[in-house]
């Protein structure tokens, strides 16, 4: 069978049309070169140099196996710097999941960052992800890297507080409430509200269910929607009221929407940084790295 080093003899042979001058290039014993010249003849079934003991040169064989064999070196030039570009970090994929357009900006500093760093990482997104489903999908090796919001680091991954949160209430524009400058939860008694599914673990919808709860009931949720701007397409037409994050708005039309601030005490809604703590892989060690630069820590 053909190997590397017979084709890489070959080529420098072909090169040279001189034994002599080809063995001391590859700093190898002439009769080792002529050798292995020989077995690559017997390998392809056909002579690939005519020898005469003035010269060297390429028979009708040896010149139909110049391209295929300089391919074939170049083939293992590139599978060899690849190989390297990917245990140095300097290649590969991360998959990196979040919600929606509440984390939008941080998506965007981080995949701008890491390709003008490492051009070769290809940080792939997957959006609408929430809270445990960020992390169920983490533990199942089906993403690399989540960003995710939760009251408390969940347990089982990693984690690093990039954003710390508050709640505010979006309401249509002609609500009774769009103009009072603020509202208390004990004024959102019977008003309808319109929140993302519950199975889709969202911390920001389990945030204002219990705030609903301390306040002595429990929201009147008469409409789901999958992401954030369908939740605020339907606050525009009126269908009810939303609760979000002030970190969102800044992704959000607000058209016919009136933000408007909580008078309660809310508990804090933090944005997580979350991968696999036995995770090796040198791309994501890259991505982190920056993360940490991009995305600072937060208390």
């Amino acid at each position: 069978m053909v190997d590397f080093h017979q084709l890489e003899f070959f080529r420098a042979v072909a090169e040279e049309l001189h034994f002599g001058r080809a063995a001391e290039r590859l700093h190898l014993a002439q009769p080792h070169l002529s050798r292995t010249i020989r077995a690559l003849e017997s390998d392809l079934g056909a002579p690939l140099f005519q020898r005469t003991t003035r010269r060297v040169e390429l028979t009708p064989a040896g010149h139909a196996l110049l391209e295929p064999a300089a391919a074939i070196l170049r083939l293992r030039e590139r599978a060899r710097a690849e190989v390297e570009a990917a245990h140095r970090g300097d290649s590969g994929q991360v998959r990196l999941s979040f919600a929606g357009p509440s984390s939008h900006a941080m998506v965007g500093v981080l995949a701008r960052t890491a390709r003008e760093r490492h051009p070769r990482i290809d940080l792939a997104v997957q959006p609408g992800r929430y809270g445990l489903l960020a992390v169920r999908e983490l533990l199942d090796h089906t993403t690399d890297l989540a960003i995710a919001r939760f009251e408390h680091a969940p347990p089982g991954v990693e984690t690093r507080a990039v954003a710390k949160e508050r709640g505010v209430l979006a309401v249509p524009s002609g609500h009774p409430l769009a103009d009072a400058g603020s509202a208390s939860f004990a004024d959102l008694r019977d008003q309808p509200f319109i929140t993302l599914p519950e199975e889709f673990g969202s911390a920001v919808r389990a945030v204002f269910v219990a705030c609903c709860h301390s306040a002595g009931f429990a929201p009147d949720i008469v409409q789901t929607a999958p992401d954030s701007w369908t939740c605020f397409a339907l606050v525009a037409a009126g269908v009810g009221l939303h609760f979000t994050t002030d970190s969102a708005l800044r992704q959000l039309a607000l058209e016919g929407v009136r933000i408007v601030p909580l008078e309660d005490e809310t508990p804090p809604i933090f944005g997580y940084l979350l991968w696999r703590a036995d995770d090796r892989d040198p791309a994501l060690r890259k991505v982190l790295e920056i993360s940490e630069q991009v995305l600072p820590t937060v208390r």
